[in-house]
């Protein structure tokens, strides 16, 4: 399995970029609209605020799941005992947020969000008539006016050798959303789960995007569109000195939206954060 780039400016980029959705879960952008600026502007500014001790003014909120989560009480992945290697910081539009950071943030929220929802749209229109069929609704109406739609600002900081044994920075999971929108981060280490026991990198190249489906879209494709294993493995050599900041959108579709027969977006939602342990 490879994933290859897809031109977002190409005439046939939809139908090129959903196949590669239905062929491995995964799917990368090159020209796409996201400014390459304001991401390496994000990552610099987000690395200063957790390199700092003002992250702990913004501890998240346990209902509501905005704010700043440590490396104590970060996530562990289904099916793991170790926590993951990592900080993060949850961005809602009505959350918490540094002031100073926040226009900045909220301006690429809206910008993935609209990517996000164009996409969706292409998924749509890909979507076979007896796929399409399990949809309760369009595709690209889900997701229009949910405060659900999560900005995470990652750091995953450098390996010191004083982690837990077998921790690794993100353990292999499925994402819970619709779509994943992923600009390439600033350090390699995204792998996705190929055929058997085989993990194909990512490509990283500064600029393009990543775009991968989540166990909500799985569900309500009655399992045509998959929503595939990936992990951030830990750095060798002297990369373990560096960072790594990463700032996926988890495009959400409205609480109320029918999934499936099973579920609600709201249902699912409960259930797999029981799993990972932060609900």
């Amino acid at each position: 399995m490879q994933l290859l780039a897809v031109d977002y400016t190409a005439p046939d980029a939809d139908k090129k970029f959903v196949e590669s959705l239905r062929q491995t879960g995964f799917g990368v952008l090159k020209n796409h609209p996201i400014e390459q600026s304001t991401v390496t502007s994000i990552y610099k500014n987000w690395q200063a605020f957790f390199n700092s001790d003002d992250k702990l003014h913004y501890a998240f909120d346990n209902q509501s799941h905005d704010g700043f989560f440590s490396t104590k009480v970060s996530e562990t992945a289904k099916g793991f005992k170790k926590k993951d290697i990592k900080e993060y910081f949850h961005y809602y539009p009505w959350g918490k947020c540094p002031p100073d950071l926040k226009q900045e943030l909220q301006d690429y929220y809206q910008a993935a969000n609209n990517l996000a929802s164009e996409l969706l749209g292409w998924v749509e229109k890909y979507s076979p008539t007896d796929v399409a069929a399990h949809y309760s609704e369009p595709l690209s109406g889900m997701a229009v006016d949910s405060d659900q739609t999560l900005l995470r600002v990652l750091h995953y900081p450098p390996i010191t050798g004083s982690e837990e044994p077998d921790a690794i920075r993100a353990a292999a999971h499925e994402d819970i959303n619709l779509l994943t929108i992923l600009p390439s981060a600033n350090e390699p280490g995204l792998q996705v789960k190929g055929t058997g026991d085989e993990w194909i990198d990512v490509p990283c190249d500064f600029g393009t995007l990543i775009v991968n489906i989540g166990d909500m879209l799985q569900e309500a494709s009655g399992g045509y569109f998959p929503s595939t294993s990936h992990r951030v493995i830990n750095p060798q050599g002297a990369d373990q000195t560096k960072s790594r900041i990463s700032l996926p959108l988890f495009l959400h579709p409205r609480p109320e939206v029918v999934l499936s027969e099973r579920h609600t977006a709201k249902t699912y939602l409960a259930e797999r954060l029981r799993e990972l342990g932060v609900a």
